[in-house]
């Protein structure tokens, strides 16, 4: 990995996790996933994350992995400052050496490693599959909430898991504070000040942002998001980082918190069990005229009854957190 990038994932950076553009037909639509990536660009993101879990794990069963990863990576490469390319890596072992293969090959500076597909492993197993992962690639953690596809990731396994020398980066995303606090004293206890921590709890954030957490007598940060709720409103999202680095856990800030937590149970669809989480997100960018509709991979998949109007809501309640604006004046360049 190249220093510059290194040094860019340890100070903190905003990285939406980039959603999937499809046609009515549920047909990959090229124009439209091209311009999510300019969006993000244009907003100032410091990196963007492809192939995760909000661009839907299955376009591995309809061979869009790669395409995808590969249209994301010509519009990153089109802009001169530095940019973090993080591709996603799931699957048993077999297949996750296959991805981050592919991941190098394509350019990409590190693998967001999913372990979701490995729900009955051991320990030893996973930390072994996360190893050889590493030989590849280098890697970001993953802590999964179970609802969507995670499982459970103890304190011994991240104690472990942060011994491997090519992690560079973890994403914290149970959606639970004990679990969270499981792997930032795993990374304090090992002394690994070159992991970067990063929330990728999205009902967390600015909390995550703002909080000092100390074991030890020592203190460590979550300096950046690497968030799927930041694929919407992201210009936004970049300004609250910059706000949270500067301010710290101040009134007003807290606050906003709220309001972006409370955002954030629409867009995912927390009433529901986070059936929506991935189609709530693609309401907001068809509002905003960067998708053409909500479809995903998967027909069942869609907004769940009542969903429709939260967003409604969130949209009423917190217009100073919307980017719409940001969006109108460059959505034609976009989609050119």
């Amino acid at each position: 990995m190249e220093k510059e990038i290194r040094e860019l994932i340890k100070a903190g950076v905003a990285i939406p996790a980039q959603p999937l553009a499809l046609t009515a037909g549920r047909k990959l639509d090229e124009r439209r996933q091209r311009a999510l990536t300019r969006y993000y660009l244009d907003a100032g993101v410091g990196g963007v994350a492809v192939g995760v879990h909000t661009t839907q794990f299955a376009i591995r069963e309809v061979g869009l992995y790669e395409p995808v990863l590969a249209l994301a990576m010509e519009e990153m490469r089109r802009v001169e400052r530095p940019v973090v390319k993080v591709g996603g890596i799931c699957g048993d072992t077999r297949q996750a050496v296959n991805e981050a293969m592919v991941l190098k090959r394509l350019g990409y500076d590190a693998g967001l490693l999913s372990l979701g597909a490995m729900k009955e492993a051991m320990e030893d197993q996973l930390v072994g599959h996360c190893r050889a992962v590493a030989e590849v690639l280098p890697v970001v953690g993953f802590y999964l909430q179970p609802s969507v596809g995670g499982r459970v990731l103890p304190y011994g396994f991240w104690r472990r898991f942060v011994e491997i020398e090519q992690v560079v980066a973890i994403k914290m995303a149970p959606f639970n504070r004990y679990q969270t606090l499981d792997v930032v004293r795993a990374v304090m206890e090992v002394g690994r000040r070159d992991i970067a921590l990063y929330t990728g709890n999205d009902d967390n954030i600015v909390a995550d942002l703002v909080t000092p957490f100390g074991f030890g007598g020592e203190e460590r940060r979550v300096v950046g998001g690497l968030l799927g709720h930041w694929s919407v409103w992201t210009s936004g999202a970049v300004r609250l980082l910059e706000r949270c680095k500067v301010e710290g856990a101040t009134p007003e800030l807290l606050r906003l918190g709220g309001e972006v937590t409370d955002c954030n149970a629409a867009f995912f669809d927390a009433a529901n069990g986070f059936r929506g989480c991935i189609a709530g997100l693609h309401e907001v960018l068809r509002r905003q005229g960067l998708l053409e509709g909500v479809w995903c991979l998967d027909e069942r998949e869609g907004l769940s009854p009542g969903q429709k109007e939260e967003i409604d809501r969130v949209y009423a309640a917190y217009p100073h957190l919307n980017d719409d604006a940001f969006v109108a004046e460059r959505r034609d360049g976009w989609l050119r």
